[in-house]
């Protein structure tokens, strides 16, 4: 245990030191806004920036849909205004981010050259009017995007005055799936370099089934699941296309990086904002980039969150997630848009509940964050976004609800640098129960292809898994499978479908050199290609988790058996595993009706000097499932401190920070000579309390 807090220090001093490349330590997390300079007439702009900086932003972000501003003609370049924008932003003592103008292609580029576009299923192009429309596969648009972004890097490649670069906006295709003849000329060629022959995809691909078979990659269309009668006749290259598009974006990415780093000086950094698993990019594919940044806006009618007030606050979990998941690539990030207040594209766009703007913006700050950024600083007065909250209103000037409390956090976060002392190391009983989470999106695009019961949804699933860690206040990482473990006292693979042989034995290892490992169900069923095991059912874990899956049970959203753990029962209907244990493994947990009642559901196993655990069972609410995982904590001898449910607590540069997601006023634990510094023990809902 020694040497496993050991390598956690040193990981995370090796995190702060390459972060100070760019940020300030001192400072800890710096805030900034976003600003449409071309939107507004240029007598307004002085005003605005003066605006930015009375109310105590540190910097700003700018020019992300300005293609048509920056070059109105083809190779025909505009700079001055954004010039202007700049040299006012560093007046008023603004840090500037620019943006490459890629996710809106102009009207001139769009017209002469359509193949750019995304082509729909149906064989029609996407419509200039819109945004991320363009296709990462088009040679032309990759081509002039080359031409801009030397040109901007050119321009702006050893202005002191810029900070750092965002590529794109959002990189995706919101949704969209892209058909188009340069898509389905790379996608062949990937699937070439992948599979070599086409004897291995078709083995791959299970061909035979259905009489798939093919004989050249040229015979090979893009997965189209308008055109089947009767679903497809298999899944991988449904995962393979997932895979190969989210490679496509990565590599259109990529090649914008290149692109700037040949011309920018070191001192600017370079990043992007993804979209936190929308399911068409895979985030960690860019480890290019400097770091990676993330955009979030928690309430935007999708979720109901905790209690009656919960659809106001978002779920507790989405921030720390954001922040977990997108920080462990390199050590640093930032989140690039959060939510201002109100916005206008939700299935319904309520307003957030009193302070849940500065909560979001205190447990942003708790996670390791390094700067802070916000969509917008004025509310638009025309385009799609009219709706959209902004730190100001229509008026320019009058501040709203989100400005203000931005307003308050960053008065508070000067106050706090005050107290900040250099190389703060994480108190040493919150380092012994790190936690990695162990994640891949081909996990995510496999199972939510195949479901086998339309109530799986991976994403929510992991996540819950991840709730539960989080309310005993456990720091985490969310890693790939390619992470050394060994600096984790624990490690949770949730619903890990897929899996190979070395990685069964990276775990094992893990656990015999004292690790303690939590499995689920779902976990090892099935090898790279999604196919299943010539094995008996799950035998691929079956050693590792000490227990043989007899079977298991899914069942209906009206229907629900039950799960007995010590004295309490659950529901469950979503996946149930029916386990044999063997004789040295315990059984935690046991069906308590149903033709199986009384057979295991979960257990616990002791493996070399570390534990595996295996929770069998997925419920709706995630309750049994974290009963199961603070157990798992608590039969590894390591402490953790139970939050009240809805409340995160997090660590940061010797600092301690609450925020209350639930409904209710709750009190949370902290320790009896615990030095408030903002707020008070028993925390309402949207607020925060630190304290060190």
């Amino acid at each position: 245990m020694k040497k496993t807090l050991l390598a956690t220090l040193l990981l995370s001093f090796a995190s702060f030191t390459f972060a100070q490349q760019f940020f300030s330590p001192e400072k800890m997390v710096e805030t900034g806004v976003y600003y449409y300079p071309e939107a507004w007439n240029p007598s307004q702009w002085d005003r605005d920036f003066q605006k930015m900086e009375d109310m105590g932003f540190e910097f700003t972000h700018m020019a992300e849909f300005a293609w048509a501003q920056l070059e109105p003609k083809e190779g025909e370049y505009d700079f001055q205004w954004l010039d202007k924008a700049v040299e006012l932003a560093a007046k008023h003592h603004l840090k500037v981010i620019l943006c490459t103008p890629t996710p809106t292609p102009p009207v001139w580029l769009t017209r002469k050259y359509p193949e750019v576009l995304v082509q729909f299923a149906n064989g029609n192009l996407a419509q200039h009017g819109t945004r991320e429309h363009y296709s990462w596969s088009s040679p032309k648009y990759r081509e002039l995007t080359t031409n801009i972004v030397t040109a901007l890097a050119k321009h702006y490649g050893n202005d002191k005055r810029v900070w750092g670069w965002q590529i794109d906006n959002e990189p995706s295709h919101y949704g969209a799936i892209d058909y188009g003849t340069s898509v389905l000329i790379n996608f062949r060629t990937w699937l070439q370099h992948k599979y070599q022959t086409i004897d291995h995809l078709n083995q791959a691909w299970g061909t035979a089934f259905w009489s798939g078979i093919y004989s050249d990659f040229n015979e090979i269309e893009i997965p189209n699941p308008s055109r089947l009668t009767a679903g497809a006749a298999s899944y991988t290259p449904l995962v393979d296309f997932k895979r190969f598009s989210a490679d496509e974006c990565a590599d259109y990415i990529s090649l914008q990086n290149k692109v700037l780093k040949a011309n920018i000086s070191k001192s600017q950094f370079v990043t992007t904002n993804f979209m936190n698993q929308n399911g068409e990019a895979d985030p960690w594919n860019n480890k290019d980039l400097d770091f990676i940044s993330y955009t979030i806006y928690p309430v935007a009618g999708y979720t109901s969150g905790l209690g009656n007030q919960g659809f106001r606050m978002g779920d507790p979990w989405r921030i720390s997630w954001a922040n977990d998941f997108f920080r462990p690539l390199k050590g640093m990030t930032g989140v690039m848009e959060l939510q201002p207040g109100q916005v206008n594209w939700g299935s319904y766009n309520a307003q957030p509940y009193p302070g849940a703007v500065r909560a979001w913006l205190w447990n942003a700050f708790a996670g390791g964050l390094n700067f802070i950024c916000s969509y917008r600083f004025r509310q638009p007065l025309y385009g799609s976004e009219q709706f959209h909250y902004g730190m100001v209103g229509t008026d320019g000037v009058t501040e709203l609800s989100g400005g203000k409390q931005y307003r308050q956090f960053m008065d508070e976060m000067r106050e706090l640098r005050k107290l900040y002392k250099t190389n703060t190391l994480m108190p040493k009983e919150y380092a012994a129960r790190k936690t990695a989470l162990i994640y891949n999106m081909d996990n995510q695009w496999e199972t939510d292809i195949q479901k086998q019961t339309y109530l799986w949804n991976q994403y929510n699933f992991v996540t819950n898994c991840y709730s539960a860690i989080k309310s005993l206040t456990v720091p985490v990482d969310i890693v790939g499978e390619d992470r050394d473990l060994s600096g984790y006292p624990v490690v949770i693979a949730p619903a890990y479908q897929m899996v190979d042989k070395a990685l069964i034995e990276k775990w094992t290892t893990y656990v015999k050199n004292g690790g303690n490992l939590i499995l689920t169900a779902r976990t090892g069923l099935k090898d790279r290609n999604g196919h299943f095991f010539e094995a008996p059912w799950g035998d691929a874990i079956s050693k590792l988790i000490g227990a043989k899956i007899e079977m298991f049970d899914n069942l209906g959203a009206e229907l629900f058996a039950k799960v007995k753990l010590g004295d309490k029962t659950y529901n469950w209907n979503i996946w149930g595993d029916i386990l044999i244990p063997d004789s040295e493994t315990e059984t935690w947990a046991t069906y308590a009706d149903q033709f199986y009642a009384g057979k295991a559901s979960s257990v616990h196993r002791k493996l070399g000097k570390g534990t595996v655990t295996y929770i069998g069972t997925v419920t709706k609410e995630g309750t049994f499932e974290k009963e199961i995982i603070q157990k798992a904590y608590q039969s590894a001898g390591i402490p953790v401190e139970v939050q009240p449910n809805g409340v995160m607590v997090n660590w940061r540069n010797g600092f301690w920070v609450a925020t209350n997601y639930s409904s209710d006023n709750v009190t949370v634990n902290m320790p009896e000579n615990a030095k408030i510094i903002v707020g008070c023990n028993e925390i309402a809902p949207a607020g925060v309390t630190v304290w060190r």
